[in-house]
């Protein structure tokens, strides 16, 4: 092999030194063998190598073969790896497909799993909480205290337990760290690398409920310096609303729904007839969302004996986008429906149909984002991006 003036001409072996760790001998064999083989079959806990492998060797069909094994077996177990892998590979397909997973399952199943959401890195969380794709179950800040649990996880690598306990155990954490530094945690050395995550967070929608806003404030991970300026900016919409200056939002682009909106969601079980709202403060409306039927309605509730509380605006405009998912038995997205941005304007009592589904297969995710009133300038982002660490 090695013939003419090469100092391996004499060795009788041949040393190889291959520096990427995810390539292995059996990863070698089994690449070097397709190449007289006419069927290559990749086991999913194999890929990984035989792509490394095959991506050092330049072999492309087995490439294509690795991505085809990747998208195909997506789950919880696979899914962190295959993705650190796709961007160490170049493999945008099997991309793709990791992040379509994560942002319908990051809260609502992840959790469960603690290792895996251990093994999310700082900038696959920041792109997934940033993503206007983000399936938010329930509201932004079910997002908070997802991130609060992961920042936790990352200060104790070996903390085992359920979902809910390490919820708790994460709140009595930053309870004892905020009583022992005047610096909100993501201010410290030990926090900023984290505070890029954070930051996806869309705080306008963290502070619509009392209650939830006593733990972000207690939490003490979030400076104060980026949510007074949005209690503030919250306090002018509520008084432009109040006094009917501001009738709701119409014809905004679609980067200002996407930066400003609430972000909520819902599983949809096996009751054909379901009927709920969000809580929080929504600037006098009280939305009420009914299911039945495949068919999903909203409505502008108004009732008499709640009218203090309640916008008395004849006509509100609001806007929407709902996003509906259907998963396989591997949490990946065998179907989707959507409505894309719409603006209603609706009267009291007034109800509307906002989606009806061309499947109604049980149970299902709904992904909702909605804008009540017309966002103010600067807007979150910009405060944010005038915070200095």
């Amino acid at each position: 092999m090695f013939s003419g003036s090469w100092k391996e001409s004499d060795q009788s072996v041949i040393q190889i030194e291959i520096l990427d760790s995810n390539i292995n001998f059996e990863s070698l064999n089994t690449v070097l063998g397709s190449l007289y083989q006419d069927e290559l079959v990749i086991q999913p806990s194999e890929v990984v190598s035989v792509l490394a492998t095959a991506a050092l060797l330049q072999l492309d069909a087995i490439i294509s073969k690795c991505c085809e094994v990747m998208t195909q077996t997506v789950n919880i177990k696979t899914v962190i790896r295959y993705y650190e892998s796709s961007k160490s590979y170049g493999v945008s397909a099997v991309e793709k497909a990791c992040l379509e997973w994560l942002l319908v399952n990051l809260l609502c199943y992840v959790p469960e799993t603690p290792d895996r959401l251990r093994e999310i890195s700082v900038d696959l969380m920041e792109l997934l909480v940033t993503s206007q794709n983000l399936c938010v179950v329930q509201t932004e800040f079910s997002l908070y205290v997802l991130l609060k649990f992961w920042l936790y996880l990352n200060f104790h690598p070996n903390w085992e337990g359920s979902a809910q306990d390490g919820i708790s155990c994460a709140h009595n954490y930053f309870k004892e760290q905020g009583s022992q530094s005047d610096l909100e945690f993501l201010l410290r050395d030990v926090g900023s690398p984290y505070l890029k995550a954070f930051r996806g967070l869309r705080l306008a929608s963290l502070i619509g409920h009392p209650q939830d806003v006593d733990m972000i404030l207690g939490d003490r991970i979030i400076p104060a310096s980026l949510l007074l300026p949005v209690f503030r900016m919250q306090w002018y919409r509520m008084l432009q609303t109040d006094q009917g200056y501001d009738k709701g939002p119409r014809n905004l682009t679609e980067v200002e729904f996407n930066q400003h909106s609430l972000r909520c969601g819902r599983v949809l079980g096996a009751s054909r007839h379901q009927m709920w709202r969000w809580t929080g403060f929504h600037f006098g409306l009280d939305l009420v969302l009914t299911y039945e039927r495949g068919s999903l309605k909203l409505r502008r509730n108004h009732r008499t004996e709640n009218e203090m509380a309640l916008s008395q605006q004849t006509r509100r405009n609001l806007m929407f986008r709902l996003t509906i998912y259907g998963l396989d038995e591997q949490r990946m997205v065998r179907y989707t429906q959507s409505t894309g941005i719409q603006s209603t304007t609706l009267g009291k009592n007034e109800e509307i149909c906002l989606i009806t589904l061309e499947k109604e297969e049980l149970p299902l995710f709904l992904s909702a984002n909605f804008l009540v009133a017309t966002p103010l300038t600067p807007g979150v982002s910009e405060i944010q991006d005038n915070l200095t660490v």
